[in-house]
């Protein structure tokens, strides 16, 4: 079968112990994402199988229609917004999906970008790659407050790091969350906007979904102190459009730590001109563990479909165009 793997910006999938499972295949990889949908359409027009990593391409309509020989789409994780499942399942597109979803990685991403902004570590670690004196002061954070917006998976994760480093925990979210709290024995914000005021550093961990979609708001961030640290490692798309760098731009809160963007991969961004602003490029997810137990399960559903057998599908009423 020819598979074609897009957007392998770490330039390592074959590097994986579980890519034993397709290396008999013709297996092509692209690492730069492809400049408009004629060239993505080219790079995958001879496909049986696409390995969807995560959400870094947009399977639309228009796209699917332009591969003729592609029957199923093996996506990397449980969930992508970039798939349009009605257009597949018309045009005879399997998409198959993981079943894992681990919260340790990104929960460790969100912890890290909080000691690195907090700390000044970025900054004076480059500062000292240009063998230059060190100039800033940093905020400590033990006895500080560390304000969840979500207490799921990922967000207990953050919480018990900051109850480790010292720090007082202060949740708000769903109903789920603020049981959750309790349970815990964290303090548990009076309201959203109670929230937003308290925290030195706030960390999102709330889901996208339609109603969370602009979730936070311009005048959330205003509440927030002129020290504060915002730290989103969750989905760009729950702060409103533009919120975040005008809210910075005034002073409240005074720090971010983004590792996601509205468009990805981010290349030029006003963010990155910024020294308040510490930005990863959604590295969230990549690490070696994480990336060998979900393209494991990927390369799992691609040898499944080969033999016949019943795939973990997101669109199982699916009638699959016929091997060629």
């Amino acid at each position: 079968m020819k598979i074609i793997i897009p957007d392998d910006y770490q330039d390592m999938v074959d590097r994986l112990e579980c890519f034993a499972l397709i290396r008999g295949h013709d297996v092509v990889r692209y690492r730069a994402p492809a400049r408009d949908l004629g060239e993505l359409a080219e790079r995958l027009r001879d496909a049986d199988v696409v390995v969807a990593i995560r959400e870094r391409v947009e399977f639309s309509r228009a796209l699917l229609e332009r591969l003729p020989r592609l029957k199923l789409i093996a996506l990397v994780g449980r969930n992508a917004r970039t798939i349009d499942f009605p257009a597949c399942t018309e045009l005879g597109i399997a998409v198959a999906t993981g079943a894992s979803n681990s919260p340790v990685a990104p929960a460790e991403l969100a912890l890290a970008l909080m000691l690195a902004s907090r700390r000044n570590v970025a900054v004076e670690a480059e500062r000292m790659r240009r063998r230059e004196w060190p100039s800033t002061l940093s905020h400590r954070l033990r006895g500080s407050t560390l304000g969840i917006f979500g207490l799921g998976a990922i967000g207990e994760l953050v919480a018990q790091g900051g109850r480790g480093l010292g720090m007082e925990v202060l949740v708000w979210g769903q109903k789920s969350s603020l049981e959750k709290a309790a349970a815990a024995g964290y303090a548990r914000a009076a309201s959203k906007a109670a929230l937003f005021e308290r925290s030195d550093v706030l960390s999102l961990h709330v889901r996208l979904t339609p109603q969370t979609r602009g979730i936070v708001g311009a005048d959330d961030l205003d509440r927030m102190k002129s020290t504060s640290l915002i730290v989103n490692t969750a989905r760009a798309e729950l702060i409103a459009p533009g919120a975040l760098l005008a809210a910075l731009r005034k002073g409240r809160p005074g720090y971010a730590a983004v590792d996601v963007y509205e468009h990805e991969p981010v290349l030029d961004h006003p963010f990155l001109s910024m020294p308040n602003v510490l930005c990863t490029p959604h590295l969230g997810w990549a690490e070696w563990e994480n990336f060998e137990l979900y393209f494991r399960e990927a390369f799992e559903q691609i040898v499944a479909y080969e033999q016949g057998r019943a795939l973990r599908l997101a669109n199982p009423q699916v009638r699959v165009r016929p091997q060629s």
